[in-house]
């Protein structure tokens, strides 16, 4: 189960999509019915075509999480608490329950990992981007998530900057560091971007806007120009400062 990797040219953006797969590995048993892994604890719904559709639009590379996040959530630290999840939304994940937690970093995460630090030497981007999705209500907490895309970074807020500037032109209801905050939940953006110093935002679609073919490929219209104008920015900054 490796990390799916799409190939793009060089020296421009590179996608990530940690939750792209909600895919069990043959000796997992999680205990859950089988619904629940199309549901938004197993994966990021739409996000995987959303983030091939970017890739194919914009010539770029791409890395894919390749396991469900109910067997190790790729997004978290290796000493998160919640990395191998017991419950998941009100969900109880049996499975996890005395699971083989280091087994699962070895084959899983940290395999993820490298692929992403890889992606990083060869592609070199100037951007990266991680492409997730958010449910828009949860089923344990009430009241509804009013935006469409939420907009997540730590301390590196270069690209989010610009990325909500365009979203609001654009009249798309956007959520800064909503609905969690980046500042918190930033972990692969963290390792893989701001630690070598490259501008990078997460950005997270609401579920059932793409959810269909449809939702994907407006949203991939939309938000690919973005992307696009981020980048230029970017590098006309760093120009103007040299």
């Amino acid at each position: 189960m490796s990390p799916v990797q799409l190939r793009g040219e060089p020296g421009g953006v590179l996608l990530l999509c940690d939750h792209a797969s909600a895919a069990v590995p043959p000796g997992v048993d999680l205990g859950v019915a089988p619904d629940l892994m199309a549901r938004h604890i197993a994966v990021d719904i739409g996000a995987e075509p959303l983030t091939r559709a970017l890739s194919a639009a914009l010539h770029a590379p791409a890395v894919l999480g390749h396991v469900s996040r109910l067997v190790i959530d790729l997004h978290r630290p290796p000493d998160h608490p919640h990395l191998v999840p017991v419950e998941s939304d009100g969900h109880v994940i049996a499975g996890n329950r005395g699971a083989d937690v280091a087994g699962r970093l070895r084959t899983l995460h940290r395999p993820y990992h490298r692929a992403v630090a890889q992606a990083v030497r060869e592609w070199r981007p100037t951007l990266i981007v991680a492409i997730h999705s958010f449910t828009r209500e949860l089923e344990t907490v009430p009241g509804v998530r009013p935006w469409h895309v939420g907009i997540l970074y730590n301390r590196d807020a270069r690209a989010a900057r610009v990325m909500l500037e365009l979203l609001r032109q654009a009249d798309i209801p956007a959520g800064d560091n909503q609905p969690y905050s980046g500042r918190t939940l930033n972990t692969t953006l963290n390792r893989h971007g701001e630690a070598n110093g490259i501008p990078s935002v997460s950005i997270e679609v609401r579920n059932d806007l793409i959810a269909e073919p449809e939702g994907v490929a407006r949203w991939a219209a939309l938000l690919g120009p973005m992307i696009v104008a981020i980048r230029n920015r970017l590098v006309e900054n760093e120009r103007s400062a040299q």
